[in-house]
């Protein structure tokens, strides 16, 4: 059963790391044609991150500082195309240095704000907070939300999904997860929280 369990565990793992990849490539790509050094600068973050994913990520369990790191990385990377009309903030506070993490938990999170809470056009935000003790890891993101067109097809929710069965694997019993709209459906919050040394 457990062998069967870290198997699971593996493979979920595993199908969430083409995403950000595909996502910072196409951002660079863009950014070459109006900004060489900031290009190359990209691309050294960029190798940051895939060093995290292809080492780290076969750890059960990585240091919040490199998981910090590497989200951080993916949120500037990001932030590349974006309008000055996206307000974007991402505050930390790392009590407990020596907290550890299961590697790329919280991206799909952090790449479904900016996949369907950000708009070209209108004004729209992503908060992040991540705050760690000697207690827990508290994980706080919120982002605008904006009603899909009816022929939007996209984001069915399986890498939610995903998420959960990584959740239940991985702190059985001493994690909580709260998601949905929330002030009238016009913002979307997610937060988890993980108890250390259950």
């Amino acid at each position: 059963e457990q062998a069967r369990a870290d198997a699971e565990l593996s493979n979920l793992r595993y199908q969430t790391n083409p995403h950000f990849l595909l996502n910072t490539l196409n951002n660079i790509y863009a950014l070459t044609a109006f900004d060489a050094r900031r290009a190359q600068e990209a691309i050294q973050q960029l190798s940051g991150m895939l060093r995290h994913v292809l080492y780290d990520n076969l750890e059960r369990e990585v240091s919040i500082d490199s998981e910090m790191a590497f989200l951080q990385n993916y949120v500037q990377l990001m932030k590349i195309r974006l309008p000055e009309s996206v307000g974007i903030t991402f505050d930390t506070t790392i009590e407990n240095t020596e907290a550890k993490i299961a590697p790329l938990i919280l991206i799909p999170l952090v790449e479904n704000a900016f996949k369907h809470g950000v708009s070209m056009t209108r004004p729209s935000f992503i908060h992040i907070t991540l705050h760690t003790d000697d207690r827990s890891i508290d994980f706080l993101i919120e982002n605008s939300n904006y009603q899909k067109a009816d022929n939007d097809r996209s984001g069915h929710g399986i890498g939610l999904e995903q998420l959960q069965r990584r959740l239940e694997l991985s702190y059985p019993d001493h994690h909580t997860w709260q998601y949905g709209l929330k002030n009238g459906g016009t913002v979307y919050s997610s937060h988890i929280t993980i108890t250390l040394n259950p």
